[in-house]
């Protein structure tokens, strides 16, 4: 009966042992960072297209601080025949907004799977070039921002308050395909609530996009 016992507590052991086990290995490999956390890397210098070597603390301002993950060929970002115009057509509106608001802005591609192609260095000056982007466009090499972000796609936004605090994330709006057709405009009314020293009634939003391009 002893052994009996011993052999039960054994293998008890072991399959919560095996149930724990097969719990972390759903955890995210990278959370995304969570509503009021600080941001991270904040000195972290990243090459810009201008051939600036620039980080984030340098491009907030008064009232924070909105990082979008971009790149140069998704879908929900350039536009496309299934996906419509795409997020790109209303960065530099955005810009525009933020900045009355005194909220800097940046581009961030962490494509580095990627880098040798289409989100090579030459291809984003290029791409900024095209679009007449207003903002700063940096290179995130091998996705050290978006890892400690836990960025997910293109786009993925997160807007920071003053004090580098996360006060939104998510989506830009609720209409990716037509902006014309926009009915909540998610981003702009965080950075209105934010800048008017009020808490953003709708702090997180389901991101929707093409995944970040990661090495491994």
């Amino acid at each position: 009966m002893k052994t009996y016992k011993l052999t039960l507590i054994a293998g008890l052991a072991f399959l919560g042992l095996a149930f724990a086990s097969s719990i972390d290995d759903k955890k995210e490999k990278y959370p995304s960072l969570e509503i009021g956390a600080k941001a991270p890397m904040q000195k972290a210098l990243m090459k810009d297209v201008s051939g600036k070597e620039i980080h984030m603390e340098g491009l907030k301002q008064k009232n924070g601080l909105l990082v979008v993950f971009s790149c140069n060929t998704c879908p929900f970002v350039v536009g496309g025949e299934t996906l419509g115009e795409g997020w790109e057509g209303r960065y530099n509106e955005l810009y525009d907004y933020a900045t009355q608001h005194q909220i800097g802005m940046v581009l961030i591609n962490s494509n580095e799977a990627k880098r040798d192609g289409a989100d090579a260095y030459d291809r984003m000056k290029e791409r900024a070039t095209e679009q007449g982007y207003k903002m700063s466009y940096v290179v995130d090499e091998d996705s050290k921002l978006a890892n400690a972000f836990g960025a997910k796609t293109t786009p993925h936004v997160y807007l920071f308050d003053g004090d580098f605090k996360l006060q939104y994330k998510g989506a830009i709006d609720d209409n990716n395909k037509n902006a014309s057709k926009v009915e909540k405009h998610y981003l702009k009314d965080a950075i209105k609530e934010l800048a008017s020293g009020k808490k953003v009634s709708v702090p997180e939003t389901k991101n929707l996009g093409c995944s970040i391009k990661r090495t491994k």
